[in-house]
C-alpha cells in the first residue's frame, strides 16, 4: 500500500507543471556574425553589450521595475543553420549578476559563420523565449545587423508576422559602422529595419553610426527596452537622438 502511495505521490508531482520564474522582461540579443563582420567585430560588439549590461544606469533601469529583474540571453546569428547561443538565459538583478553575464560574453570563441539570415535568427530568438523558464511581463527580441539582407531560410516578413503575432516585440539596431563595415550603398538601413524587420508596440530602431557611439547606442536600447513607466513611454522615446520608434 505504501509502495502505491509512493508511486502516487511521484505522478502527482511529476505531471505537475513547474512554476515558471516571474519577472519584467524575457529579452533576446541577436547579433550580427555575418561574412560582413570580422573576429575584431565580433569582440567589438560583445565588448559594447558586456559594458552596457553593467553600466549604472542599465542596472538602475532594471531595479525600477516592478520585479526588479530580467531575463536575457545572447545569440550570435549567421546564415539559417548557424545561430550560436553565447551566453545562455540569466537572469540580472543587479552588479553582481551583470558582471558574470558579460564575463560569460567575452570568453567564447566565435562560432556563427555564413550569410544573412534574418529570418532565421527572429524564429530562433522566438524558440529560445517560447522554451526558457521564465514569465516576463514583456517579451523583446533584439537584432542589431549592418545590412537587411536575406539570402537563406524564412523570409524576414514570414518570420517577423510569427514572432510579433505571438506577443514579442522585435527592435533592432543598425549598425552603420563598426571597424568598419559602413552603410549599405543601395538602400537606407535604418529604413529597412523601419519597415522589414521591427514590429509590435512601441517597437523602435537605434542608430549606431560610428565606432565611439556604438556602446552609447547599446546603452540607450537597453535601457529603452528594460524602461518601466519610470522612464519614458515608447510615445515619447522618438525624441531621443538616433531613435525612431514605429
Amino acid at each position: 500500500m505504501r509502495c502505491l502511495m509512493s508511486i502516487l505521490l511521484w505522478c502527482c508531482v511529476a505531471l505537475t507543471p513547474l512554476r515558471a520564474e516571474e519577472l519584467d522582461l524575457e529579452l533576446v540579443l541577436l547579433a550580427d556574425a555575418t561574412g560582413s563582420i570580422d573576429d575584431a567585430e565580433i569582440r567589438f560588439q560583445r565588448q559594447g553589450y558586456a559594458d552596457a549590461i553593467t553600466d549604472p544606469r542599465v542596472l538602475n533601469a532594471i531595479t525600477s521595475n516592478i520585479y526588479g529583474k530580467i531575463a536575457i540571453t545572447y545569440v550570435e546569428w549567421a546564415d539559417m543553420f548557424s545561430q550560436d547561443v553565447v551566453v545562455d538565459w540569466m537572469v540580472i538583478d543587479g552588479p553582481q549578476s551583470a558582471e558574470l553575464f558579460a564575463e560569460r560574453l567575452m570568453a567564447p570563441p566565435r562560432q556563427a559563420f555564413g550569410r544573412n539570415a534574418i529570418g532565421a535568427a527572429l524564429l530562433k530568438g522566438k524558440e529560445l523565449i517560447d522554451t526558457n523558464e521564465y514569465t516576463g511581463l514583456r517579451r523583446v527580441i533584439d537584432l542589431s545587423a549592418d545590412s537587411a539582407n536575406n539570402w537563406n531560410g524564412p523570409s524576414i516578413t514570414e518570420a517577423r508576422d510569427t514572432v510579433v503575432n505571438s506577443g514579442i516585440v522585435i527592435n533592432g539596431l543598425a549598425v552603420l559602422c563598426r571597424h568598419c563595415s559602413g552603410r549599405p550603398v543601395s538602400y537606407n538601413l535604418e529604413d529597412r529595419f523601419f519597415s522589414e524587420i521591427i514590429g509590435g508596440p512601441g517597437a523602435f530602431v537605434v542608430t549606431a553610426d560610428n565606432a565611439e557611439t556604438f556602446a552609447s547606442a547599446v546603452r540607450k536600447k537597453l535601457i529603452l527596452e528594460i524602461a518601466s513607466e519610470a522612464f519614458p513611454p515608447a510615445r515619447d522615446i522618438a525624441a531621443l537622438d538616433s531613435v525612431r520608434v514605429k
